[in-house]
C-alpha cells in the first residue's frame, strides 16, 4: 500500500458507550441553542458508533463553530493595555569618574 492509501483512511477507535462497536467519521446534523434561536448545521463532522449509534461531535469542528457563533465574531478587538503606575522617580546615583578615584 502506498502512503496515499493510508492518508485517506480515517482513524477508527473503540466506542466508549458499548465497547463493542467502533467510532467512524461521519457527517450528521448538529443542533444548538444560541439565546432564543435554534441553530442547525447540516453535514457537521462527528464520530458515530457502528453498533450503538453513539455520536460524538468533532472537537476541532466544535471549536471553529463556537468561534463563528461568538458575539465578537468579525469584530476587530483593540488590545487593551494595562496602565500601571509609573515607578517613583529614582534618584540618579552618579558614579565617580576616573579622575576622582
Amino acid at each position: 500500500m502506498s502512503d496515499e492509501t493510508f492518508s485517506q483512511i480515517d482513524p477508527v477507535f473503540p466506542c466508549r458507550e458499548c465497547q463493542a462497536g467502533h467510532m467512524h467519521r461521519d457527517y450528521v446534523a448538529y443542533f444548538t441553542w444560541l439565546g432564543d434561536e435554534l441553530i442547525s448545521v447540516p453535514d457537521f463532522p462527528a464520530w458515530v458508533c457502528d453498533i450503538c449509534g453513539r455520536c460524538e461531535y468533532d472537537e476541532n469542528a466544535l471549536t471553529r463553530l463556537t468561534l463563528l457563533l461568538s458575539p465578537n465574531a468579525g469584530k476587530t478587538l483593540s488590545p487593551t493595555r494595562i496602565h500601571s503606575r509609573k515607578a517613583a522617580a529614582k534618584q540618579k546615583v552618579q558614579r565617580p569618574t576616573q579622575s576622582e578615584s
